[in-house]
């Protein structure tokens, strides 16, 4: 083959990569909808959905499990036992938003608005003047839970720079109370429609607002994921953070499941509230992922000891975005470990263990990455600039399983709308499912 021919294939396989993902992300606007994707993509693949009221079969498969917005698939090889290790690639699938309040609808000036709460820590600026919608599930009355969207149908206005003329010289300021209230009608229209925030999920689910006795409802940013700058190297979208890992985790699942690898047990498990600080049943620093290895090996016949045999053999990789260079901000960033978008999927590094790389993480990594035959960089916070943490060290902790952390650089990290480059969330798919084989 030419190098020529070679260089379309690759382009080819990029293109069809990131197209998937921003179909994925369109399918995603909450958590919900994205354990519901994930749980789809695997179901259509083979994969049987059991759910946690039922015994599970014990036989070699490959099998999904939703937990509200958490969802966790994985894939038993044959000839697999008791003491047969675990390859994880954890994730998240919520982001910083707004979650809709109780009694939402109001009614101000004229205005009908939508009362909301900070989820998380959302850059504030970059959800102003933006088409929301509200996306997540709702409960009705006979205890049936469905998943909702309403399309485009609210936005949060900036002040005119004709009431506020110092904006320019003084920076914009946000109450995140008083400003970040969403519109979405007027009052005078109200009796016409009848409408209300209620009234508007109800009808996007199709059911009767008095029906409806319980929601968990974010806003998303509606605008479509897009290609751009040089080369359309550039892939700008919602919820990066961290749909990127999730997809890739999906996308390198699916090919382990189809490769038939019999070293290890790969499991994809995707947490919810991250943003949040993971304490939740449903977040990393729960139950659920202790719930589903102890079910499954219990299925493979393993005992206490087993199991921690099993689990001192197994691996985490904690998938995250993280941080490239800043070029309008370099100071913010170490002097000399300076990854930049396109250079491959981050190695995670941080003394105080807010991410839980270490040495044979750190070794793991670079074999991961040399098998899949894709670049990686090293990132760690300046000094004076103290990161954020992950699931990482909570699964770690919770569980003993050696972990590492890794993810896709970004730019406009928390906004809602974030940047990376497309070699790079191709790269991290490639690396994971070097990582299932491994």
């Amino acid at each position: 083959m030419s190098d020529q021919a070679s260089d379309h294939q690759l382009s080819g396989a990029v293109d069809a990569y990131v197209a998937d993902l921003a179909a994925f992300i369109e399918a995603s606007p909450s958590s919900y909808h994205a354990a519901a994707e994930v749980a789809r993509r695997t179901e259509n693949a083979g994969f049987l959905r059991v759910a946690e009221t039922d015994a599970w079969p014990t036989e070699p498969g490959r099998y999904v499990v939703v937990r509200d917005g958490a969802v966790i698939a994985w894939a038993v090889p044959e000839g697999a036992g008791p003491t047969t290790p675990f390859h994880v690639l954890g994730a998240h699938t919520d982001s910083p938003s707004f979650k809709l309040k109780p009694k939402p609808t109001i009614e101000a000036q004229g205005w009908l608005q939508a009362g909301v709460e900070v989820y998380g820590g959302p850059l504030l600026n970059s959800w102003l003047d933006r088409e929301l919608e509200l996306a997540g599930r709702i409960v009705t009355r006979d205890g049936h839970e469905r998943l909702v969207r309403t399309g485009p149908m609210l936005r949060i206005p900036q002040l005119a720079i004709h009431l506020d003329r110092g904006v320019t010289t003084e920076g914009l300021t946000l109450d995140k109370q008083r400003h970040m209230q969403p519109v979405w009608g007027l009052e005078a229209d109200a009796p016409r429609s009848g409408a209300d925030v209620i009234g508007l999920l109800a009808a996007a689910a199709g059911v009767s607002a008095a029906d409806v006795l319980g929601y968990d409802i974010l806003l998303a940013d509606t605008q479509p994921p897009a290609r751009f700058g040089q080369g359309r190297q550039l892939f700008a979208s919602r919820r990066l953070d961290n749909l990127s890992s999730v997809h890739a985790g999906v996308v390198a699942l699916l090919a382990a499941a189809d490769s038939g690898a019999t070293g290890q047990i790969a499991m994809l498990a995707a947490f919810d509230h991250e943003e949040l600080g993971s304490e939740s049943r449903s977040g990393a620093n729960g139950p659920f992922l202790e719930d589903v290895l102890t079910r499954v090996t219990e299925g493979l016949g393993a005992g206490p000891s087993d199991r921690r045999r099993a689990f001192a053999a197994s691996w985490v990789v904690s998938a995250d975005a993280g941080h490239s260079v800043h070029p309008n901000h370099p100071d913010k960033h170490d002097p000399v470990n300076r990854p930049v978008a396109g250079g491959g999927p981050l190695l995670k590094i941080n003394a105080n263990q807010r991410y839980a790389t270490d040495a044979p993480g750190a070794a793991l990594w670079a074999r991961v990455c040399e098998t899949a035959g894709v670049p990686y960089q090293e990132f760690v916070s300046n000094n004076s600039v103290p990161c954020g943490t992950t699931i990482g060290p909570l699964t770690a902790t919770r569980l003993g399983i050696a972990t590492l952390d890794v993810g896709v650089p970004l730019l406009s990290m928390h906004s809602a709308r974030e940047l990376c480059h497309v070699n790079d969330v191709v790269s991290l798919a490639g690396a994971v499912t070097a990582f299932f084989a491994m």
